[in-house]
């Protein structure tokens, strides 16, 4: 299996130096030359298997470089019961007949990058193993929540590694910034960044496009690499849990064998649901990718009308993991939709530029096949957190809320009643405030007593990672200016 640049097809490259490299030298996004089909009884085999080795199966699909007893090795070691809480790793939670809810929230940071982000440090220690990459990896991370922390502890205290996190200074939630900046780990760094996730992510990506930078920290030994889902290595395992979640409705007859389901996402960057776009392209009986977005619609306005315009108000949301008006993964969809990386290339210049594109109509036609594009304010996800309590006795996060807000003007306008996996993508105790609100609360708690509150109020246990956060000690305090996140890498890389 051999890896290109959506940009640039004239080089390849072994999934170990895509993995490395993270983002390719053009700017582009190191994607595979074509995406394996699962083979004919692949799904009924996959059915009895547990969650890891579902795992292993799928991910050497991708990765011929790598022996099925290392990745069994990296399976076992990401999804352990040392890091989650329960032994599916990833339960599929049947709120009724038609609806089904895909729990990724139950690892070390409660929240779905974890679902990638335990396997990436294995996958990327082991390819410099390969490489025989003598320098230390710098890994960059911009955040919009969760990617920081779920980088953070996977990295933590891994050999030839060192992360450092960007985040919106006031982009985050109370508890995502206090996992953030208690890390532990010696190798680890936490900066926050004056504006918004945007601000962040572009700035992540200037400093790898930055040559003198670059001859500076090889200089002292060391090279970048991404934990971000620009990174093949991020998107790869969260490909495996779409196809677990279909195994298991089929195993607990939930679905017929080869029924098609529908899946619906809460989307920021593009990374999760490109992943169920992949799993649907490797033979998942996938009907419609429904996408959902918070008040950043950017997306929902791309897949209606084929412009893709971020020139737009920025709103800090109750589910900040989306507070995102540049998609990156995006490209890689762009790349598969249109197969020419110089269409591909005009695209992002063009975003580059003056902020906006807009796809041929071919193109669009395409999309609008596989994608549907709904969204919500933050007054409809908090009635949605409400609605989905007083109904099911279940209680979700802002970000799936959102989720459940789509799926149900995506029926509506449809009539489709195909069954469908919404994607839960963090515990709800990680935004307690809103969820409070939402289920009546008026008086809320400060800081980590609402922790205490939101578990009196339904009688659900905070998870173990969020109430620890108490006893922590804050370890990083700094702030810059988006355009001086350069010094605290050079800062930190002495």
């Amino acid at each position: 299996m051999q890896y290109v640049s959506t940009r640039d097809v004239s080089t390849s490259y072994m999934a170990s130096q895509a993995i490395i490299q993270g983002l390719a030298p053009d700017g582009g996004l190191m994607t595979p030359f074509y995406i394996p089909k699962l083979p004919g009884k692949a799904l009924e085999d996959l059915k009895s298997m547990s969650y890891q080795h579902r795992a292993v199966y799928i991910m050497k699909q991708f990765l011929e470089e790598f022996s099925v007893k290392e990745l069994t090795d990296f399976a076992a070691a990401a999804y352990g019961p040392e890091k989650f809480d329960t032994p599916a790793v990833a339960p599929v939670r049947s709120l009724d007949g038609n609806t089904h809810c895909l729990e990724l929230w139950h690892g070390p940071t409660c929240a779905f990058k974890d679902m990638a982000l335990q396997m990436l440090p294995h996958l990327l220690t082991a390819s410099l193993t390969k490489r025989e990459e003598e320098k230390t990896v710098c890994i960059l991370v911009a955040t919009s929540g969760d990617t920081g922390k779920g980088a953070l502890e996977g990295f933590k205290d891994v050999p030839h590694t060192r992360i450092m996190v960007f985040y919106p200074r006031d982009g985050v939630s109370q508890v995502q910034e206090l996992q953030m900046v208690t890390q532990e780990g010696n190798n680890v760094g936490v900066t926050a960044v004056r504006g918004n996730f945007d601000d962040a992510q572009s700035g992540v990506k200037r400093l790898f496009s930055d040559g003198e930078l670059r001859r500076t920290l090889a200089d002292r030994g060391f090279f970048f690499s991404s934990a971000n889902s620009i990174n093949w290595g991020r998107v790869l395992p969260q490909i495996v849990y779409y196809i677990s979640a279909y195994c298991d409705l089929m195993r607990d007859e939930k679905i017929a064998p080869g029924q098609t389901i529908n899946v619906c996402v809460p989307t920021g960057n593009f990374g999760n649901i490109l992943a169920a776009y992949y799993a649907k392209e490797m033979g998942v009986p996938i009907g419609k990718l429904i996408c959902a977005s918070n008040s950043n619609n950017v997306l929902t306005d791309f897949i209606r009308t084929g412009v893709y315009d971020r020139k737009r108000p920025f709103h800090n949301t109750m589910s900040p993991s989306m507070d995102i008006l540049i998609s990156s993964n995006l490209e890689r969809l762009l790349f598969a939709l249109t197969q020419d990386t110089q269409e591909v290339k005009q695209y992002m210049e063009q975003l580059n530029t003056s902020g906006r594109y807009e796809v041929r109509k071919p193109i669009l036609e395409r999309l609008q096949k596989l994608f549907q594009g709904y969204c919500c304010d933050d007054r409809e996800t908090q009635r949605v957190i409400g609605e989905v309590y007083r109904q099911h006795d279940y209680l979700i996060d802002p970000h799936t809320a959102v989720a459940f807000s789509a799926l149900d003007q995506y029926r509506k306008e449809s009539g489709d009643d195909t069954p469908c996996v919404v994607v839960s993508t963090a515990s709800p105790f990680k935004f307690c405030d809103n969820v409070l609100g939402a289920l009546g609360v008026t008086e809320v708690a400060q800081g980590l007593d609402a922790l205490d509150q939101l578990s009196a109020k339904t009688g659900l246990p905070a998870p173990a990672p969020l109430s620890s956060l108490r006893n922590k000690e804050i370890r990083f305090t700094r702030t810059v200016e988006k355009e001086n996140m350069v010094d605290a890498v050079l800062s930190m890389l002495v």
